[in-house]
């Protein structure tokens, strides 16, 4: 089955979501790729919140009012890809909401690159 969207055509919507789990294992492997040790990264780079022990800090975005830290806005791009948590592996599995409903945007807007700015999260 082929996917059923295109991340490099999107803006990071998923990106923006509040709240982003890091695991012990998601840990590891970030502060290896930024090659830092545990307890630096999960100080520079997680919060406790919502119930978790680390969720991903977040920081302002045009589009979407806040998003990943990670994020790279002028690109619209994750900058430690490789090194993403395994809720950014696995997301969106075989379709992304968000593509559909910005495809039908773009479609009706006739504009290929439209980014619809309408909602904001405040955190």
């Amino acid at each position: 089955m082929s996917q059923a969207f295109d991340c490099a055509r999107c803006p990071g919507y998923c990106c923006s979501y509040p709240v982003i789990v890091v695991t012990k294992r998601d840990l590891t492997r970030i502060a290896k790729h930024l090659g830092i040790d545990e307890p630096t990264a999960q100080e520079r780079y997680c919060r406790a919140d919502h119930g978790y022990k680390r969720i991903m800090k977040r920081k302002k975005d045009e589009h979407f009012g806040r998003i990943c830290q990670f994020f790279d806005t002028e690109a619209r791009n994750c900058t430690i890809y490789q090194a993403r948590p395994a809720t950014c592996r696995n997301y969106p599995g075989d379709r992304c909401g968000y593509w559909d409903f910005l495809v039908f945007e773009r479609e009706g807007q006739k504009d290929e690159n439209y980014i619809s700015t309408t909602w904001h999260d405040e955190d």
